[in-house]
């Protein structure tokens, strides 16, 4: 029983995770639930395991139908993952304790903004050509990886807002960039997660292949519906987010 709780809720973070991020508000919960003896760590690896094939198959399905900006994601997506290993360093000499009050409220000014902006992210102008784009995609590699190594919960938010606030992307394309920049983010904790034994295989390889189906009819409901769908995917997402960040910060 334990084990179809968990792979069904990595088919539906892997479809919530491929639209818009999010999908370890779904799946960590569950694993959480399940297994409520288990280390913290083996159930953060065993997401990770999962959470990667998923997102690895929605980066290559949003590829083939939207073009990706490879000269400045590429690049980016690199100093994601050594962001990554900075801040997964960084975090064992400094508490993250500060962000869990600070979270929610940052959360909270993303919502606000992105409601109060009702045509952003709705059409695709980039803001940036050339140098100035690679130079732009890669702040927000670096910086959000730090964060998602140091920290974590909300990093495909962070990205799919940032692409759109600063680069201009509509939600679509910022969320198709956001998959490889996360999952680069991703595959650096992963393997320090594998490095260090913290990964049940057993349990990751259903997970992992749920985790792609759900990706993928995610994958497939976005393009369908496109920028608008993802808006409002973003906007459940984050909102979702905030009662996750701010019961655990002021409550739990």
């Amino acid at each position: 029983m334990e084990l179809l709780i968990a792979t069904l809720a990595s088919a539906l973070a892997g479809f919530v995770d491929s639209i818009v991020g999010g999908g370890g508000l779904v799946l960590l919960p569950a694993l959480f639930a399940v297994y409520p003896t288990a280390p913290p760590a083996a159930l953060l690896g065993t997401n990770k395991s999962a959470s990667v094939w998923g997102t690895s198959f929605a980066a290559w399905q949003y590829s083939r139908r939207v073009s990706m900006r490879w000269r400045s994601v590429l690049p980016a997506a690199a100093l994601a993952m050594a962001g990554s290993f900075a801040g997964a360093w960084w975090v064992t000499l400094v508490s993250p304790e500060f962000l869990r009050r600070l979270l929610p409220v940052v959360l909270c000014a993303v919502l606000l903004y992105t409601l109060a902006r009702k045509d952003m992210g709705r059409h695709h102008q980039p803001r940036f050509e050339g140098r100035a784009e690679i130079w732009a995609t890669c702040a927000v590699g670096v910086s959000v990886g730090f964060y998602d190594g140091f920290f974590g919960p909300g990093t495909g938010s962070f990205f799919v807002f940032l692409l759109v606030r600063w680069l201009g992307y509509d939600f679509l394309n910022a969320s198709v960039a956001a998959k490889l920049l996360n999952l680069s983010s991703n595959a650096a904790a992963l393997v320090l997660f594998t490095w260090t034994g913290h990964v049940w295989w057993h349990l990751a390889l259903p997970m992992a292949i749920a985790n792609v189906v759900g990706s993928l009819l995610g994958t497939r409901m976005a393009l369908k519906h496109g920028t608008g769908f993802v808006r409002g995917v973003f906007l459940v997402v984050v909102s979702a987010l905030i009662c996750k960040t701010g019961y655990n910060a002021f409550v739990g």
